[in-house]
């Protein structure tokens, strides 16, 4: 059934405003099936500052993507980002009923359910609930309780806050567009899943996605989302420096940060210039690419001193050994890998969302920039966190079923996963003699 599902993800940037619709093939892996994009002006570093104009790119976007992949969409995952974000630590803990009975994934639930219900900041909701390590009994550092037996069970969550006037404007111009919201995601969360492998999880790596608006970190090790930041600067900001300090027109302060920037004025040649054509029959202005190359260091460097910090903060900077994953359309201005290197002493790679893409109608979603596009769609398919696939598995093996015994009653049948092998054997029959055995002297 998983590809016959079709799912649809809804990027809100500050640059773009993007819809891919995708489903998984037969080799568990993503196919795109159309995609479409609309120029967005209504969005502000992340935060949607004019409702008619994002209702209008959305609506352009999800009629090309339905145009170009066939299927009419109604919903999709949408990611949220911006400066709003915040993520903090809390703990949480139940006492479980039964002493003899093993936990279960409902008892799992019914604790991160209980830490929606914490009191947050004025203003803000909780967006996502990701637990950390378990306590059992007192028992610390379990990465899944499932199946344990144990009274008290306790965990460290990580929680996901966004302003409350930031989802209610999301909702409200993706509803104005005809859709409806399945799930509310973090966007570097969704990046995550489209350009991170499962061994860079295990080993830690930070991912650290370059929007227009907004930079934007996540941090797992051991396979769990540790950290979370927003940092309210993106490429915009390195565009609108070379507008000023070049005196240029915003459109062509881009097209020199596209074609002609460089992150290491170093790498830069000395003599090279680019001209650019004056306004009104005015004579063309010739810019240094040395000179241009020195402004995108300045303010990059300050995004790289930014993301090394929130890394240092989160306390994990020893424990990187997948290094720096760069993603998103920053990500692609040259030597920004090695910047990245100079100034943290990790090791960094460029991070494009092909980790499960299969076959697709469109090659341009394995450009970085649709990175959180695809991760959306994954979304619908994949999980943020891997025990949830395991602890749905454990509930469906485990299921008691029923049957009627002598007096009409309905009786819950035993839900022992069947053991083998020679001990196993052996328990079984002395159990066999032992209750032969009672019934044999229950008879007088």
């Amino acid at each position: 059934m998983q590809n016959q599902r079709i799912v649809a993800g809804l990027d809100i940037g500050t640059t773009k405003i993007c819809v891919i619709v995708g489903r998984m093939n037969e080799y568990d892996k993503l196919e795109v099936l159309g995609v479409g994009q609309a120029v967005s002006e209504g969005v502000k570093e992340g935060i949607i500052s004019n409702i008619n104009k994002t209702v209008a790119a959305i609506t352009q976007a999800v009629e090309e993507a339905e145009r170009n992949s066939g299927v009419n969409l109604r919903i999709v995952n949408v990611g949220i980002a911006g400066k709003h974000i915040k993520s903090s630590v809390h703990h949480g803990g139940i006492t479980r009923s039964s002493r003899d009975g093993e936990i279960t994934p409902s008892d799992v639930n019914r604790l991160t359910n209980d830490m929606y219900r914490i009191v947050t900041e004025a203003g803000t909701d909780i967006i996502h609930v990701m637990p950390q390590h378990y306590t059992v009994d007192y028992e610390p550092n379990i990465k899944d309780p499932v199946g344990m037996a144990g009274v008290k069970l306790e965990a460290d969550f990580h929680i996901i806050t966004a302003q409350t006037n930031a989802i209610r404007n999301i909702k409200k111009c993706v509803q104005r567009a005809g859709l409806e919201i399945d799930n509310l995601i973090l966007e570097p969360l969704a990046s995550a899943l489209s350009v991170l492998s499962e061994e860079e999880k295990e080993a830690g790596v930070a991912i650290v996605d370059i929007g227009g608006g907004t930079t934007d970190l996540a941090v797992f090790i051991d396979g769990i989302i540790r950290h979370t930041s927003v940092i309210p600067f993106g490429g915009n900001i390195i565009t609108s420096d070379i507008k000023q300090g070049c005196a240029v027109m915003q459109n062509q302060a881009e097209l020199l940060k596209v074609k002609f920037g460089r992150c290491l004025a170093t790498e830069a040649p000395d003599n090279e210039v680019v001209s650019i054509p004056g306004l009104r029959n005015r004579s063309s202005k010739e810019i240094s690419i040395k000179n241009l190359s020195y402004i995108i260091e300045a303010r990059m460097e300050e995004i790289v001193e930014l993301v090394y910090s929130e890394i240092v903060r989160s306390g994990y900077k020893n424990r990187l050994a997948g290094g720096i994953v760069l993603t998103g359309g920053g990500s692609l201005m040259q030597y920004l890998k090695e910047l990245f290197e100079y100034k943290t002493g990790l090791d960094v790679r460029i991070g494009y969302p092909n980790e499960y893409l299969g076959r697709s109608q469109s090659d341009s979603v394995k450009n970085p920039m649709y990175a959180t596009g695809v991760g959306l769609v994954l979304a619908g398919f994949r999980t943020l966190d891997d025990r949830d696939v395991y602890q749905r598995n454990y509930e469906q093996t485990t299921q008691p079923s029923y049957e009627i015994n002598g007096q009409g009653q309905e009786i819950k049948k035993s839900s022992e996963k069947p053991t083998g092998g020679f001990f196993a054997n052996i328990l079984k029959k002395t159990k066999e003699l032992l209750i032969d055995d009672f019934d044999d002297k229950s008879t007088y």
